[in-house]
C-alpha cells in the first residue's frame, strides 16, 4: 500500500449541551431545539427549517410559532437567523386546530421559494400540508394556501386507510419534474405530483403508497425523503421507524422508479406488513448510539438528505443521553457502498473528506456499534484490535480483515462463536466528538444488509 498524506478535520465548535442559559436567547441556541430539520443549500449558505419547538417552554417561557430559520456556511458553525411565517395560518389553524407547525421543507422553483409545512392535530391524522411562497429564503412568506388536508379516521366520512397530511418533501425526478411524498403511521407514505406553476397537486388525491408498517407495530414510519442518486440511477427513500421520543431510527429503501417498489437491501417492499418481524423491513443505517467516555445519543430520526456537487449527507435531529427532551441538529456525512446503498458516518460531520487511508491508519483499537434492526433504543459500542497482520480480536468476537482499496475494508467478524458476519466498509477521516480529538472511521453493511460504525480509539 502506497503512503499518502492523511489529513484530519480540525476542531468543530464544541456548542454545551442543556445549556439552560440560552432557552429564551434564541441567538444562542445555534444547534439546539432543532427537530425535523430540512437542509437546502442557496447561494454560499446552508439552510435548515425546522419544526416549532423549544425545550423547557411554559406559559411563562411560551413556545414561539412559524418553523425556525438557521444557516451555515460550513454545515459546521450554525447561526440563528429567525422565524418563517408568524404563527400558524388562518387555513391550517381552522381545519386543524394544531399547538404548532411541523416538519417544514423548502424547494426552488424559477426565481421564486415555496415553503412546505405540516399542522395536525397530534396523534391523529387530521392534518393539513400547507404552502407559503417568497422571493428571498430568509422571506418575507407570504401564504398560498392548503396543498393537501386529510380527515382523522375518527370521522366517518374518512376511510380506514386514510393517509396522514404531514411531513412533506419536496423533490424532483431525473427528468426534472416535481413530486412530494409524505406521510405518517394510519395510511402510510405516498408520493404525488406537483404543478411546478402553483406548487399544489397536479391531482389532487393521496397519490401512490411507497411505504407502510403493520399495525402491529403501530404503522410506526414517518418523515420520509426521497432522493435520487445519478451513479446508480435509482432513487432512495428515507423514512424514521418507531417512537420519536424513544427508539427512533433511520431506515432506506430503494426504486427504479419514483413509485416504487421500494426495496430494502434483503429484497423486502418497503409496503409489506405481513412480514414479520417489522423491524427487519427497511435497512436501518441510523439508530440510537453511544460511544465510550460520552452519554451518546437517544431516537435519531427525521432526516434530510443534501446533495452538495458530488458529497452527500444525512441531516436529522437527535436526542441526548441523559436529557432527551433536548433535541439537537445532526450532519453526517453519507458514503455508498459498491453496489449503491447509503451509509451514515459514525461522527458527526467536521470537515472531512474521503482520501485514500494508508493502511498503517487501520492498526489500532476500535469501537465498533453493530446497527442491530431488531434493537432500536441506544445500542453501545463494543472494543476490537484490528492487528497488523490481518487478524481481528475483541471480547465480541475475532476474525480477519484486508484493505480493498483506498477507501475500503473488507472484514469477517464471528460473534458469539458461532454468528459469522462479511462486511465491507467505507473509511474517511472524522472529528471523534466523544473524546474531543481527530480519529478515522467506517461505515458500511455486512452481506445481509445490517450497518456498521467503527471508530478508531487514538
Amino acid at each position: 500500500m502506497k503512503n499518502y498524506e492523511f489529513k484530519y478535520p480540525s476542531a468543530p465548535p464544541n456548542y454545551p449541551l442543556y445549556d439552560s442559559s440560552t432557552v429564551n436567547d434564541e441567538e444562542g441556541w445555534m444547534i439546539n431545539n432543532v427537530h425535523d430539520p430540512a437542509i437546502v443549500k442557496d447561494g454560499d449558505w446552508y439552510y435548515t427549517f425546522s419544526t416549532d419547538r423549544k425545550v423547557c417552554s411554559s406559559e411563562e417561557n411560551p413556545l414561539k410559532l412559524g418553523l425556525q430559520i438557521r444557516r451555515s456556511k460550513n454545515l459546521i458553525d450554525w447561526e440563528w437567523v429567525g422565524y418563517a411565517l408568524d404563527g400558524i395560518p388562518k387555513e391550517a389553524k381552522d381545519w386543524t386546530d394544531a399547538q404548532n407547525l411541523w416538519a417544514p421543507d423548502v424547494v426552488k422553483f424559477g426565481d421564486d421559494y415555496y415553503l412546505y409545512y405540516a399542522a395536525s392535530q397530534f396523534g391523529t391524522n387530521h392534518s393539513l400540508i400547507g404552502l407559503a411562497k417568497s422571493k428571498s429564503i430568509t422571506g418575507p412568506w407570504t401564504t398560498a394556501g392548503e396543498v393537501f388536508k386529510t380527515k382523522s379516521d375518527d370521522d366517518p366520512n374518512a376511510s380506514g386507510d386514510t393517509p396522514n397530511a404531514i411531513d412533506p418533501n419536496l423533490f424532483f425526478s431525473k427528468t426534472g419534474k416535481p413530486w412530494m411524498v409524505y406521510g405518517s403511521f394510519f395510511g402510510g407514505i405516498y408520493v404525488t405530483r406537483i404543478d411546478r406553476n402553483t406548487g399544489k397537486l397536479i391531482n389532487y388525491n393521496r397519490g401512490n403508497l411507497i411505504a407502510k408498517r403493520s399495525s402491529k407495530v403501530e404503522g410506526a414510519i414517518e418523515g420520509p425523503y426521497i432522493v435520487y442518486n445519478e451513479e446508480f440511477d435509482r432513487y432512495y427513500l428515507f423514512v424514521s421507524y418507531d417512537s420519536l421520543f424513544t427508539d427512533y431510527n433511520i431506515r432506506v429503501g430503494r426504486a427504479d422508479k419514483i413509485t416504487g417498489p421500494y426495496l430494502d437491501y434483503q429484497g423486502n417492499c418497503m409496503t409489506d406488513t405481513d412480514f414479520e418481524p417489522q423491524s427487519r423491513v427497511g435497512t436501518k443505517i441510523v439508530g440510537g448510539y453511544s460511544f465510550a467516555n460520552d452519554e451518546g445519543w437517544q431516537a435519531p430520526g427525521h432526516n434530510s438528505i443534501l446533495k452538495d456537487e458530488d458529497d452527500y449527507y444525512i441531516v436529522h435531529h437527535a436526542r441526548g443521553g441523559k436529557k432527551p427532551e433536548w433535541s439537537y441538529l445532526h450532519v453526517r456525512k453519507i458514503l455508498w457502498t459498491d453496489d449503491g446503498w447509503p451509509v451514515a458516518s459514525p461522527e458527526r460531520f467536521a470537515g472531512e473528506e474521503l482520501q485514500k487511508v494508508p493502511q498503517q491508519e487501520v492498526v489500532g483499537d476500535w469501537e465498533i456499534i453493530i446497527m442491530d434492526p431488531d434493537r432500536n433504543k441506544q445500542l453501545q459500542a463494543e472494543n476490537l484490535k484490528f492487528l497488523e497482520n490481518g487478524k481481528i480480536t475483541g471480547e465480541i468476537g475475532s476474525g480477519s480483515w484486508h484493505q480493498v482499496d483506498d477507501y475500503s475494508l473488507k472484514f469477517n467478524l464471528v460473534v458469539n462463536k458461532r454468528e459469522k458476519n462479511n462486511y465491507q466498509v467505507k473509511m474517511i477521516s472524522a472529528w471523534d466528538w466523544e473524546n474531543w480529538n481527530p480519529t478515522l472511521v467506517f461505515t458500511g453493511l455486512n452481506q445481509d444488509g445490517v450497518a456498521i460504525w467503527g471508530k478508531r480509539n487514538s
